[in-house]
């Protein structure tokens, strides 16, 4: 009797796993996301960590040199690469359409 119990509740989590991974064939990726997502892939993700605290690092020099408008400007780079590098690590994990060629 668990087993069985066992066995439908394994059934019924493949099923799920498999409906959510279902690709819509109407939505496909156009020629220049695949072209962005080819050529970002080739950069290392740690490139856009190093850049955002470069970033934050040069703000608050710039910060302590009195320049409060640049240092304001230069700070708000931090949070767009620290985007910009989970973008590329979920083109590396999860690259472009499977259904495309």
């Amino acid at each position: 009797m668990e087993t069985q119990t066992f066995e439908r509740e394994q059934k019924s989590k493949v099923q799920n796993v498999n409906t959510e991974k279902k690709i819509n064939p109407e939505h496909k990726e156009g020629p220049v996301a695949k072209t962005i997502e080819d050529q970002t892939a080739k950069l290392p993700s740690d490139l856009f960590l190093w850049t955002s605290v470069a970033a934050m690092g040069a703000s608050l020099t710039l910060k302590l040199m009195g320049k409060k408008n640049t240092a304001l400007f230069i700070g708000q780079w931090a949070a767009p690469f620290l985007l910009f590098g989970i973008y590329n690590k979920l083109v590396k994990l999860e690259g472009h359409d499977t259904t495309s060629n």
